[in-house]
């Protein structure tokens, strides 16, 4: 194979979950950059969203909206390319104390039993291809969680990568290659609404609420987040030729938040 073709996704099949903002919204247009007829599911679709016939408006939290999502997508044959990129936090500040029953199974749907239950629903077909690329998106705060508010994030994210990585050494020999990014902060819009529930009834500033994570986290090394668009080359490679031996892998992006020891 051509170097050049490598890098290409011309005739290949993908799903982004979450793709209508944000790092999704991004990994759906690199994809598409790359040749790929790429479908994106969200609970809602943006207004003039230019691929309408590829938008699957569902609610993958739900048992309901990811068999919705897989019905519409089997309709086309196997998936090559599933990236699961959808999740975010909703638990208020005040620590462990303050988090409902609700509030736990809430996060534990959103950010790891809906890509698992999608896992199940289209992998089959991948299987039955001998032909496929998973990618989870987890989190550093597996490693390092916020326990002011994120601790039923954190936990399903650490959930998702011990998953991830068994599903990996399972479906490996049969054509399927899985593995996760972890990214540290990322600018979007769901970070902005992160900081505003920090602020929201604290006095602090919103400099302040975004110092305060940085802090929590130890640093950033590099002095920034990462954008959206570096997301997005990250997946780029991880689900192109290029990739072929990446199997069960976990790749950090977060400008060297994660101390190594």
């Amino acid at each position: 194979m051509a170097q050049a073709d490598r890098d290409r996704l011309d005739g290949r099949r993908a799903l982004v979950t979450g793709g209508s903002k944000g790092s999704g919204r991004a990994v759906v247009a690199r994809l598409r950059a790359m040749g790929a007829d790429v479908w994106t599911t969200a609970r809602t679709m943006p207004d003039a969203y230019d691929r309408p016939d590829r938008f699957v408006a569902a609610d993958t939290v739900t048992a309901e909206g990811a068999k919705d999502v897989a019905a519409r997508i089997a309709e086309g044959g196997p998936l090559d390319i599933l990236v699961h990129v959808v999740g975010g936090s909703s638990t208020p500040p005040g620590g462990f104390a303050v988090i409902t029953e609700e509030q736990w199974l809430a996060e534990l749907n959103l950010n790891f039993l809906g890509a698992v239950r999608l896992d199940r629903a289209l992998l089959p077909a991948m299987l039955e291809a001998r032909s496929g690329v998973v990618l989870h998106f987890g989190s550093i705060q597996r490693e390092l969680p916020l326990h002011d508010a994120t601790l039923p994030y954190a936990s399903a994210k650490a959930a998702l990568r011990t998953y991830s990585k068994g599903l990996a050494n399972e479906l490996a020999p049969r054509g399927v290659r899985v593995n996760t990014i972890s990214p540290g902060g990322i600018r979007t819009e769901a970070f902005e609404t992160f900081v505003d529930t920090l602020t929201d009834g604290s006095g602090r500033t919103r400099e302040e609420a975004r110092q305060s994570i940085v802090d929590a986290l130890g640093g950033i090394p590099l002095g920034r987040f990462a954008s959206t668009e570096e997301i997005a080359d990250l997946v780029g490679f991880l689900v192109s030729d290029r990739a072929s031996a990446v199997v069960g892998a976990e790749y950090v992006i977060d400008g060297g938040t994660v101390p190594t020891v």
